[in-house]
This record gives structure tokens, C-alpha cells and sequence, in this order.
């Protein structure tokens, strides 16, 4: 149980990123359907448990400790070069992100530039990797349960001071901007996205553990976690519609309404997560083209940091909306290849 709870802790950390705890993701995704966001995030819920149980499974059973070596094993010779290109599309896709988050952050927050806030994090992503510092993503696992209590403090708060109707809430919400053509669409593009930029480390995960069973309740237990975090999120947002619509960072406006403490902390636990996501999605991307321990290895990090801070000026909003619901559809073809690859392993099993 111990290492079940441990993979899904390390899953929900994966996916957790400057998006999903600010509530704009879970704001394009979900809330801006109104009431059918939450359907939307049963839904999500349902698919992250089974997709999360499916690819720590598969890597408990094929015992890899190499991301690429599983990404062509499910794809194949031909489809894995396509489903390699994907992965590090999104790897620097999803870092970019986290640097346009944090300039957000500090700015809402503390009312510093954009551009400012978004040097900070990629000076301290580029610092990081230079120093080579270690399991720098097991910060995770405590930022995680900290940002948890932090989103239930503003629900609960949210739920007993909301000053709108149930359908004004859901009027406004539906003038807010969406990913997605439709609420259930935007469910598994959310999933997709998330599943492309975190399958990999998470297969590699539950080949850390030699009982498949283990391995997929962790992968059960991540995705439940994920979508206890984002029906919890949308509830939050969508009670408090007119004090969230239009904000680049829902859940740090809804936590400094509380007090400026609870905002800073909000804002702590966001930069958190961004910190580590941004450390660990650009390091998988640099090491797929050069070795920790080649001699161009620093020069390309800080290139690559460099480049990622240009294309973080676009927006934090504006990348949430594009990079990532493109990043889910073409995320579809991944999640297909890992059910393939899982219902083919199962037959040969039964036949076995």
C-alpha cells in the first residue's frame, strides 16, 4: 500500500503544474461549461485512474527504467519515432508554461512585471540543472498535500461567502474562454495533454515496482487524486464566478479574497509547483538529445532556458489555451498506442 500511495503521489506532482493548481486550466477545461464541467470532471477522474493504472502496469511488467525504450515498445519502430517526437514537443511545451505561470504569479501577487517573475523561475530552472542537484522532484510529494489543504481552505470559504445564484454562476462561467468545443471533449483533452507530458516518467515509476497490481493502484490512486483536485477546483471557481472571471490566476484571487496570508501562500504553493515541474519537464527534454555528463550538456540547458523564456512571452493565459489543447489532440495517439500495447500484453497473458 505504502508503494501504491508513493506512485500516485509521484503521478498527481507530475501532472499538478502552474495550470491545474491556478485554476486556469481547470477554468478552460471545466468551469467554462458551467454546470456540465463538473460532469466533465467525473469523467476526467474516471479516465485518469484508468489511463494512470494502465501505464504504471505497463511499466511494472516491461521493468524499464528508460522512457524511450517504452515509448517504442508501445509504438513500434515507426509509430514510437512519431509518439518520441510528441513527448518532447510536450516536455518543452509544458516547461514553457511553467515559466509564463510563474511571471503571472508575481505579478498578480506581488505586483511585479511579468517578464520579471518569469526571469526568476527560469534562472532558478537553469540553476538547478547546472548544479546538478538530485530528486529534485520529491519536493513534490510535500508541495502536493500542502496545496491540497490550501484548495479546500478556499472551497470552503468560497461555498459559505458565494454572492451569486446558481445560474448566474453558470451564465457567467459559459461567457468565460474555453479550450474545447464541448464540456466532455474538454475532459479528455485535459486528460490527454496531462497523460502526454507525465506518461513517460510514470511508466518509468511503476517499473520501480515488480508487482503490476501494486503499480496500478498507484496509478488508480493518482488519478483519483487528480480528479478529487479538479472537481474541487471547479466547484471553487464556479461559486465565486464573479470574483474569478477574467483572472489569469482564479484560485490566488480567490485565496487572497480570504486574507493576504492565505494568498501568499496560495501563491508559495504555486510557485512551488512550477519550480519543479519546469526542473523536471526540462531536464527530460535536454537529456533526450545530450548525456547528463557530456561536456555540452550545461550550455545546452541554459540555450534551451533561454528559448523557453522567449516563447513564455506569449502569455500564460493565451499558451493554456493553445499549446495545451493542441498538445491534447495530438496526446489521443499516445493514449491509443498505451491501450493497445496494455489489451495486447493482457491477451497474451490469458493465452498464457
Amino acid at each position: 500500500m505504502k508503494k501504491s500511495l508513493q506512485i500516485g503521489g509521484a503521478f498527481v506532482g507530475l501532472i499538478v503544474g502552474a495550470g491545474f493548481a491556478s485554476g486556469q486550466e481547470i477554468m478552460q477545461y471545466f468551469t467554462s461549461f458551467g454546470i456540465l464541467g463538473i460532469i466533465g470532471g467525473l469523467v476526467a477522474t474516471v479516465a485518469f485512474a484508468f489511463l494512470g493504472m494502465t501505464l504504471a502496469q505497463l511499466g511494472s511488467k516491461l521493468q524499464t527504467t528508460s522512457h524511450k525504450g517504452v515509448i517504442y515498445h508501445i509504438g513500434g519502430r515507426y509509430v514510437g519515432v512519431v509518439l518520441d517526437v510528441l513527448i518532447t514537443f510536450f516536455l518543452f511545451g509544458v516547461a514553457v508554461v511553467m515559466f509564463a505561470g510563474a511571471g503571472s504569479t508575481f505579478n498578480q501577487m506581488f505586483g511585479i512585471d511579468p517578464m520579471i517573475g518569469s526571469i526568476i523561475m527560469v534562472a532558478l530552472t537553469i540553476g538547478t540543472l547546472l548544479l546538478n542537484v538530485k530528486n529534485i522532484m520529491n519536493l513534490i510529494a510535500v508541495i502536493t498535500p500542502y496545496l491540497m489543504v490550501v484548495i479546500f481552505i478556499i472551497l470552503i470559504y468560497s461555498l459559505f461567502t458565494m454572492d451569486i445564484s446558481i445560474s448566474e454562476a453558470n451564465e457567467i462561467a459559459q461567457n468565460q474562454a474555453s479550450a474545447a468545443s464541448n464540456w466532455f471533449m474538454g475532459a479528455l483533452l485535459y486528460v490527454s495533454y496531462n497523460l502526454a507530458a507525465g506518461a513517460a516518467l510514470l511508466i518509468v515509476m511503476g517499473g520501480t515496482e515488480k508487482d503490476s497490481k501494486v503499480a496500478g493502484l498507484g496509478g488508480i490512486f493518482g488519478g483519483v487524486m487528480l480528479g478529487v483536485l479538479i472537481i474541487l477546483i471547479n466547484l471553487t471557481m464556479f461559486v465565486k464566478m464573479d470574483v474569478v472571471a477574467g483572472v489569469d490566476m482564479p484560485t490566488l484571487e480567490l485565496a487572497k479574497q480570504i486574507h493576504p496570508a492565505v494568498g501568499v501562500l496560495m501563491a508559495i504553493a504555486l510557485l512551488g509547483m512550477m519550480y519543479n515541474t519546469a526542473v523536471g519537464m526540462f531536464y527530460a527534454f535536454t537529456v533526450r538529445f545530450v548525456a547528463p555528463d557530456h561536456k555540452v550538456f550545461k550550455p545546452t540547458i541554459v540555450a534551451v532556458g533561454l528559448v523557453g523564456f522567449v516563447a513564455s512571452l506569449v502569455g500564460f493565459t493565451t499558451l493554456v489555451g493553445k499549446v495545451y489543447s493542441t498538445m491534447g489532440y495530438l496526446g489521443f495517439a499516445l493514449i491509443i498506442a498505451v491501450l493497445i500495447a496494455w489489451t495486447r500484453r493482457n491477451k497474451k497473458e490469458v493465452v498464457s
